[in-house]
């Protein structure tokens, strides 16, 4: 029987959001003995719902609720109501994330300190630095199973995609090739099997190979008896008492219905759209302008990686889509190297659309399809596809607000996601897809193409970390300035984006939180 608790218990901490930040902080947390509700917006899946069919499984998780994609870029016109692609239920993205489990780099903590001032970028270092946060990325990776050292587990075999990339990159002088470190078994690990090589990794792992939250923390801390998991429990409002402390989540279940969990302490794990837009919701008397928002930072700093998609096509059969999404990253490009004509770097991680999404993504406008495209889902067998992962600077402007007068289904004010580019992610984004070009040339590809972008699915900041509560929303440990029992645990409390994929982070910083948190209930400051 799962464990119930009443919404009038205090003595809970409740966790809204059921992924990489919040699904690991309720597990790590029922370990230690505390007792928590995690409240998730979307329905609660099974293994057997888990297909291997892009348009399927895209429609069954994926988080479609009303968002308004705004800024200059592309997506505002292909994808006006999808600016990120994230999904809704239990486990949260980790169900559809590919499992590229990288650690930033040290000099990534401290960004501002190595570049200094840039102009029209808030850039800011992270108040924790690499060598605090190494222990929990070592726990982090032996906790997902990630191939490498902390498990000992091997990496995968490249398949022909990253072969095909490979071998251009070794051309042009590439040496930092390698097949992970991914949180998809190679062997069993952890109670779950090996990866079976299906190659829908962004659909859901019908094997269980690769880690989630879905079927790992989730269940694991039900087992405890310190966790109730509320599906189709939409969180709307975060109360507190006199004295600014959280003390309650007002929250919407699936048949409307609205209910009020007391709490001990909350901790916001919704993604970096839907956290700054609870805490905006959550204005008060008190807090005029959103809960832990006196720094005005809360919505801002979006950030979500410059991203650019590559495809070449070779002479011979490649067949990209067998083997795991991102089969393969190089990293060269990730070291700090003004002399290129930019801050920061970028990873080349090797990546495979179905045709399907292939078909979508080559031209998302209504335009039509034409001779280019049908040419090249003819030669589709032929593919090779690459993705640049790159750090995306923060800018104040870029974040999530509150639509004056369009509200969902709850009543709430639907979020307009704002994004644009600062020049330094375009000087970035350029040069990745010169070097990704060339590394194509170098392995005789006859024809290479760039596919527009599509909604992102990594999603940080607007909630960053700040040492000053002047700068940023949250300390070093996800607790709010403002509020000493109101933290933030997923990607939005990232002070930069780094150019490694978010989720090994994310996690590593939950596993930290949840033992800061044990720390100040012992001490009896929570």
């Amino acid at each position: 029987m799962t464990t119930r608790f009443a919404h009038d218990d205090d003595g809970v901490v409740v966790i809204i959001g059921s992924g990489a930040g919040g699904g690991t902080l309720a597990h790590a947390l029922a370990k230690k003995g505390i007792n928590s509700v995690v409240l998730e917006a979307g329905k609660r899946y099974q293994m057997n719902d888990i297909e291997n069919d892009e348009w399927e499984m895209f429609k069954k998780i994926s988080w479609l609720d009303e968002r308004i994609t705004a800024g200059p870029r592309q997506l505002t016109e292909t994808f006006p109501g999808l600016p990120a692609w994230i999904v809704k239920g239990v486990g949260g993205s980790t169900i559809h994330w590919a499992g590229v489990s990288l650690r930033f780099q040290p000099h990534e903590f401290r960004l501002h300190s190595e570049v200094g001032d840039i102009k029209g970028a808030n850039l800011l270092d992270w108040p924790l630095s690499f060598e605090e946060l190494e222990p929990y990325y070592v726990q982090a990776e032996r906790h997902m199973g990630v191939t490498g050292d902390s498990t000992g587990m091997p990496y995968h075999q490249w398949n022909n995609n990253f072969k095909v990339l490979a071998a251009g990159a070794e051309r042009v002088g590439y040496t930092q090739l390698r097949a992970g470190p991914m949180a998809i078994n190679t062997e069993e690990y952890d109670d779950r099997g090996r990866c079976m090589q299906a190659g829908f990794c962004m659909q859901g792992c019908r094997f269980g190979a690769k880690w989630s939250t879905m079927y790992t923390d989730i269940p694991r801390a039900e087992a405890t008896g310190h966790c109730e998991v509320r599906p189709r429990s939409m969180a709307l409002t975060i109360e507190h008492d006199d004295q600014g402390r959280a003390t309650a989540v007002v929250y919407a279940d699936g048949d409307g219905n609205r209910h009020r969990q007391r709490a001990r302490a909350v901790c916001v794990a919704g993604n970096s759209i839907e956290s700054p837009r609870l805490l905006l919701n959550s204005h008060s008397s008190v807090f005029p302008e959103g809960l832990a928002n006196s720094s005005g930072q809360v919505g801002r700093n979006y950030m979500t990686h410059a991203t650019s998609c590559i495809f070449g096509v070779m002479p011979k059969p490649v067949h990209m889509h067998r083997g795991t999404t991102f089969a393969g990253i190089i990293s060269d490009e990730a070291r700090l190297d003004r002399s290129r004509g930019f801050v920061g770097g970028y990873t080349l991680e090797v990546m495979s659309l179905g045709v399907p999404f292939f078909a979508k993504f080559m031209d998302p406008t209504h335009a039509g399809w034409g001779r280019d495209i049908t040419s090249a889902l003819d030669k589709y067998d032929h593919l090779s596809g690459v993705w640049i992962c790159g750090e995306d600077l923060p800018v104040e402007a870029n974040g999530i607000s509150l639509h004056d007068t369009r509200k969902d289904q709850h009543g709430l004010p639907v979020p307009i996601v704002y994004k644009g580019d600062h020049p330094n992610d375009e000087k970035l984004r350029r040069h990745g897809e010169q070097q990704a070009t060339k590394c194509y040339e170098a392995a005789g590809a006859e024809r290479i193409f760039h596919v527009p972008d599509f909604p992102t699915s990594h999603n940080v900041g607007t909630n960053r970390m700040s040492a000053r509560p002047a700068d940023g929303v949250v300390n070093k440990w996800g607790q709010t300035h403002d509020i000493d029992n109101l933290f933030v645990s997923d990607g939005s409390q990232f002070t930069s984006s780094g150019a490694e994929n978010p989720t090994l982070t994310i996690v590593a910083l939950a596993l930290r939180q949840a033992d800061h948190i044990a720390a100040r209930m012992q001490r009896r400051e929570l």
